[in-house]
């Protein structure tokens, strides 16, 4: 009797698991209406923010917030469900402060001629910027990226708004085959980068003079290529 030749069997194999996009942070459990829930909400956040400078990202908890804040921590979890939710409100307050003063510069400059308009205006940017520069520090260094969606990205769209805004009022010569949305894009991430480092760094580089070295960068890229040739 003839024996079959045997299938060699093949190893079985474990499927990988899916990777699981980090999730956004949860919003607030509640949104506070009357006056003491506000101020209840602005305590917590407040907690937060020193939490945040003093033990960084990873070292605050609801715990330690809850503690800083003087309640509970089943208080705070009445009005927020996890930690994450906590650190995007307070990122949150400060970008929308500091888009607010860049948005009154910007509305106040929208007729002034962009060699007075842009350094004045990350003037203003500096400034807000640099009200607290130990939650800069915070928010930048320590604290991650929670969402695509989340308030570092709504403040980097809320300026990129503004800087088309800009460049749709015609003061800026820019060459016909500049495109205006790539161009605020890429000119909003250059000055938060350069202005947050000098923030952060400290160069030994005076405000004036990196205030004229950006406003050279910025009105450089709008200027004709013949002219640019010619410099």
């Amino acid at each position: 009797m003839t024996s079959q030749p045997r299938t060699p069997k093949t190893a079985a194999t474990t499927p990988k698991p899916a990777s699981v996009p980090r999730r956004a942070p949860a919003p607030p459990r509640r949104t506070p209406q009357q006056d003491r829930s506000r101020a209840m909400v602005s305590r917590i956040v407040d907690a937060g923010q020193r939490v945040l400078i003093a033990h960084g990202y990873d070292g605050a908890s609801t715990n330690r917030i809850a503690t800083a804040a003087g309640i509970s921590p089943g208080s705070l979890y009445q009005y927020f469900p996890n930690k994450d939710a906590v650190v995007a409100a307070v990122i949150e307050r400060y970008t929308s402060t500091v888009a607010e003063r860049v948005r009154a510069r910007v509305l106040a400059n929208i007729g002034a001629a962009p060699e007075v308009a842009v350094p004045e205006t990350i003037s203003d940017l500096l400034d807000a910027l640099g009200n607290d520069r130990e939650l800069l520090r915070a928010v930048v260094e320590q604290t991650p990226r929670l969402s695509v969606g989340g308030p570092v990205q709504a403040f980097e769209q809320q300026i990129g708004e503004l800087a088309r805004l800009t460049l749709s009022m015609g003061r800026y010569s820019a060459p016909p085959d500049v495109d205006t949305d790539a161009a605020a894009w890429m000119l909003v991430r250059v000055v938060e980068h350069l202005t947050i480092r000098y923030l952060l760094d400290g160069p030994p580089i005076p405000r004036e003079r990196f205030l004229a070295d950006i406003t050279r960068l910025i009105l450089n890229f709008f200027r004709p290529q013949a002219r640019a040739e010619r410099e």
